[in-house]
């Protein structure tokens, strides 16, 4: 994992954010994705630079999504820099499920 990924995954593990349980590298449609909270449907990316929004990624997203997932992305400079922001927006669209818990 990339240090960015290594502070996510952090953050995520052990139901650490709301009480949510993540796995890492969860495949899905083919692909694997680098987080997910399969109660919320929600997959969680880190990007270093090599992604920037690829015809790859694009089908990647989408094949994810007809899955049923919502798929969320972040920059790693964003994930080590602004930490606390990106765990509030994955917990803002964690908390907006219909099916997650409150």
């Amino acid at each position: 994992m990339t240090e960015a990924e290594n502070r996510l995954w952090y953050h995520l593990r052990d139901r650490r954010l709301g009480g949510f349980k993540f796995v890492r590298q969860l495949p899905i449609a083919g692909y694997y994705a680098d987080f997910a909270c399969r109660e919320a449907m929600l997959v969680v990316e880190a990007d270093g630079g090599q992604h920037s929004g690829s015809t790859r990624d694009l089908r990647r997203d989408a094949a994810i999504r007809a899955a049923g997932y919502q798929v969320v992305r972040f920059w790693n400079a964003d994930i080590l820099r602004n930490t606390g922001v990106v765990l509030e927006q994955v917990l803002q669209v964690l908390q907006s499920q219909p099916e997650s818990k409150e």
